[in-house]
């Protein structure tokens, strides 16, 4: 006989709500206390030190009942918006069957339903998934099972590309403002330009290269590929004895438009995907490496090797339910679709605006992934202002757009630039026609406001900066390492 489902009354005097209510507006408090203070720090200076207090779909709400437009979609974690009521349904469902999760010792129906699914997806024959817990642990996946798989020691990535912040993972992070102070990365990592093949084959010709790592979308400035590079790139790889290795943990789960972002770049063959983000419904964790049989079968090659991976909370019954929600989710409501089609009309909409504001540089978008690029302006007084900027940071500029943004408009966005300043949206894949609209209409008066120099916009620019060289004075760094927490959202 089962036991009763409840088998400890005294349990249900735990009162989340009362503790929320009666410690409401403590969060950044708390942050500075014992989390990151310096990141509490950075959300003060920007204006996004907010308290939301309940969100659904592309919107948040805060104590005073004011509507926030998120764009910046929690790093692409929410495709499906947030607090879906299908997803959370199922996972209320998963919590009233009283399941035997992590029994470790046992095969998970729901994991390996989760897995066909996946596996069905792809568009070509990866048969074999392991899951994880995040993206940045698929890529310690990805590079251990390459390494084991081909028995070569060398990792090939892309300059400015984002693979996550572990150890393994930094080695191949192209963004130099991640790696700083974590040194040295263990060896064998290499780095090639992106959509530079030549680079490429030079790298592997060496020999010694296990796989190339590549997003498929640069997700740090959304730079795109050129019209058959993946597809060529895969081909060098097979040619070479090397693995090509998707990383879609941000392009992929209908992002772009398609289920991963490869399917738009012709006959990709991939030797690994690997998965995360959107993957959770917004809920919970998961990630999904999927692997082709033969790689797999060379690192799991006994059973007493049946575990030489593994992860103690990988294949978490929640997870697989929040994964099998959002996949439902994403099908019913043709979320790609709408990704492409809101995605082509922000494009439309902000290249309309060009002709008209000089610092309006270049749009780069596929689906709902999008960088607007700012660059130097004609006028003269307009090419003083810039270069005032610049001088002080090439990374302070984008903020004149996060922030107002933010601060006018309570629309939610992240600066996620290199050389250039770059504004970059990823909102939910359930935006609507009336958010497309609002999001235009405020990114044209911060425009306006940009372009009257001086200006209100100017003015705060003038204060960061001055903070950010009080800061590099008394710290003796460089000011460009002073500033990077200004940009904020930096991450992918």
């Amino acid at each position: 006989m089962p036991p009763p489902s409840d088998p400890n009354p005294t349990a249900a005097s735990f009162d989340l709500r009362g503790l929320l209510d009666g410690r409401r507006g403590e969060g950044l408090a708390l942050m500075q206390a014992h989390i990151n203070p310096v990141f509490a720090k950075v959300l003060k200076t920007i204006g996004f030190d907010r308290t939301y207090e309940r969100a659904l779909g592309a919107h948040a709400w805060d104590a005073e009942g004011r509507d926030y437009l998120d764009f910046l979609g929690g790093y692409a974690v929410v495709n499906m918006g947030r607090n879906h009521p299908v997803i959370r349904r199922a996972l209320e469902d998963y919590l009233a069957l009283d399941a035997a999760s992590w029994m470790q010792f046992d095969a998970p129906l729901l994991a390996g339903v989760l897995a066909e699914e996946l596996v069905r997806r792809m568009p070509n024959r990866l048969e074999r998934v392991f899951f994880t817990n995040s993206g940045t642990e698929g890529i310690e996946c990805a590079i251990k099972f390459a390494k084991c798989a081909t028995r070569r020691p060398a990792v090939v990535s892309t300059v400015r590309g984002f693979h996550g912040l572990t150890n393994g993972a930094l080695g191949l992070n192209g963004d130099e403002s991640f790696r700083q102070g974590f040194g040295p990365f263990l060896p064998g990592f290499r780095q090639v330009p992106f959509n530079d093949l030549e680079s490429l084959d030079r790298e592997l010709a060496r020999g010694d290269v296990a796989a190339f790592v590549v997003e498929p979308i640069q997700g740090k400035g959304v730079n795109l590929p050129e019209p058959g590079y993946l597809a060529a790139a895969a081909r060098l790889c097979r040619s070479r004895g090397a693995l090509f290795v998707a990383d879609e943990v941000q392009t992929g789960i209908g992002r772009t438009g398609s289920f991963l972002a490869i399917e738009q770049e012709g006959e990709v063959d991939p030797d690994m995907v690997v998965l995360s983000k959107a993957l959770s419904g917004g809920y919970v964790p998961v990630g999904a490496v999927l692997v082709r049989r033969n790689v797999w079968e060379r690192v799991f090659t006994s059973m007493d090797r049946a575990i030489v991976h593994s992860s103690t909370f990988h294949m978490g019954g929640l997870a697989m339910t929040a994964g099998l929600a959002a996949l439902h989710v994403l099908d019913a409501e043709r979320l790609a679709e709408n990704a492409r089609r809101r995605g082509e009309q922000l494009r439309k909409g902000l290249l309309a605006m060009q002709p008209r504001f000089e610092f309006l540089r270049a749009v780069r978008q596929r689906g709902l992934m999008i960088a607007i690029e700012l660059g130097p302006p004609r006028s003269l007084r307009l090419r003083a202002a810039w270069s005032m900027v610049q001088a002080m940071d090439r990374n302070l500029f984008a903020q004149a757009v996060v922030m107002p943004l933010m601060d006018d408009h309570r629309i939610i966005t992240q600066v996620a630039g290199h050389q250039l300043p770059v504004v970059k949206l990823i909102p939910p894949l359930v935006i609507d026609e009336a958010d497309v609209q609002r999001f235009l209409a405020a990114f044209e008066q911060v425009m306006v406001g940009l372009h009257r120099f001086p200006g209100p916009v100017w003015d705060v620019l003038r204060r960061l900066g001055r903070n950010v060289i009080a800061r590099d004075s008394a710290a003796g760094n460089g000011s460009s390492a002073a500033a990077a927490p200004l940009a904020a959202g930096t991450s992918p």
